[in-house]
């Protein structure tokens, strides 16, 4: 039987900018979803159903670190992983149960994340997607429910029809004109009746009211066709020096990324964004395919020292495409440019981080980093 487990992180915060009439609620707590606050209102709304509703501004930084810190350490359970959302993972169970119970080892992950990440999760355990979902949104926060075929009646029936995964609003009230109230009202009316009047989508709707659902976890398969990443400064930059130390600790994290996936760049791209939001990139061919962390440092320190123009930087990014995987016949990269010594530094940090995290090993400039944006948190508090 196909094992699957979904995690959601819970966030328990609203955000937007109430200075901004087009500020919305992006996630809500639990409180304040009972005041009747829902996601994606104006916060101006919000404010009127719950006057006392602490509103924090969006920090997708921080999201999607916690995201991408979630999917390393779940990747140590299954690499049949799929993110379904930012706060969301779906995994593929069946084949990594090892000696306990999915019950066990979701107690296990949630007690790992709280104590190593920081965050509390709701876990979903079931034998499909659909009511692994269902599931992972009873009761909250920090809890770990089950939703299995023989529980459906009795855990899922009788919910408001509102609660079905993936149930239009519109739809609601037209379930409401035909007398059809909970997820039960639907698993038990006529299969062609609902698909007469409401077409797939209601042939869908009746197999998820009883719990049907055959489609898997998708996990990535295919290359990448380019790797990246950027970060927002703590402060605006204004020397190259400093500059440079961030460009390192991306370089690390991209060479890594790529050699996980058995790729070589061709190109590298250095992305600056001024304090005025004006960006501007410069790229470079490599004379010869790599995935070095120290070939493609050298590089992107020559890009930058040939394109920074003296402005204060606010954003700094790094990008290197035109991959090709080095496993496939017919890739190979110049002697006269091989070099084992990096090859090996690369490949103990890189089982470093696969083994113990990838911030085991950690550069000097990714701390300064650190320092800086915990020194401007406590400016602001």
């Amino acid at each position: 039987m196909v094992q699957q487990l979904i995690l959601e992180q819970f966030l328990q915060l609203l955000d937007g900018d109430e200075r901004k009439r087009s500020g919305i609620v992006l996630a809500k707590s639990p409180i304040a979803k009972k005041m009747g606050v829902v996601t994606g209102e104006p916060i101006y709304f919000a404010k009127k159903k719950c006057n006392t509703l602490a509103v924090y501004p969006a920090n997708f930084e921080i999201f999607h670190k916690a995201s991408n810190d979630l999917y390393q350490l779940l990747s140590k359970y299954t690499d049949k992983i799929e993110r379904f959302s930012i706060d969301e993972c779906f995994l593929d169970m069946t084949y990594s149960i090892r000696h306990q119970n999915l019950e066990q080892i979701a107690k296990e992950i949630q007690s790992r994340i709280e104590k190593e990440l920081g965050f509390t999760v709701n876990i979903g355990i079931s034998s499909n997607k659909l009511l692994a979902k269902m599931a992972s949104d009873f009761e909250k926060p920090n809890k770990i429910h089950t939703l299995y075929e023989y529980e459906i009646e009795d855990k899922m029936w009788p919910l408001p029809i509102t609660e079905l995964f993936m149930l239009g609003k519109k739809t609601v009230p037209k379930l409401y004109h035909i007398g059809i109230k909970t997820i039960g009202d639907l698993a038990k009316a006529d299969e062609e009746f609902i698909i007469k009047r409401f077409g797939k989508h209601g042939k869908m709707m009746w197999e998820y009211a009883n719990g049907i659902d055959d489609s898997e976890v998708i996990y990535e398969e295919e290359l990448p066709k380019s790797i990246g990443n950027s970060v927002t400064l703590p402060k605006d930059y204004t020397q190259i020096e400093e500059i440079y130390k961030i460009l390192m600790v991306l370089v690390e994290q991209v060479s890594y990324r790529l050699r996980k996936h058995h790729l070589y760049a061709n190109t590298v791209r250095v992305q600056l964004r001024t304090k005025n939001f004006f960006d501007y990139s410069h790229q470079k061919k490599l004379s010869y395919p790599t995935s070095s962390t120290k070939d493609i440092l050298d590089i992107t320190k020559y890009i930058l020292y040939h394109m920074y123009q003296n402005e204060p930087i606010r954003l700094v990014g790094l990008t290197v495409d035109h991959l090709e995987d080095y496993t496939k016949q017919g890739t190979q990269i110049s002697l006269f440019h091989k070099n084992e010594k990096q090859e090996k530094i690369d490949q103990v940090m890189d089982d470093l981080r696969g083994k113990f995290g990838y911030h085991v090993v950690t550069r000097a400039g990714e701390l300064e980093v650190q320092e800086m944006a915990e020194e401007k948190s406590k400016k602001i508090q």
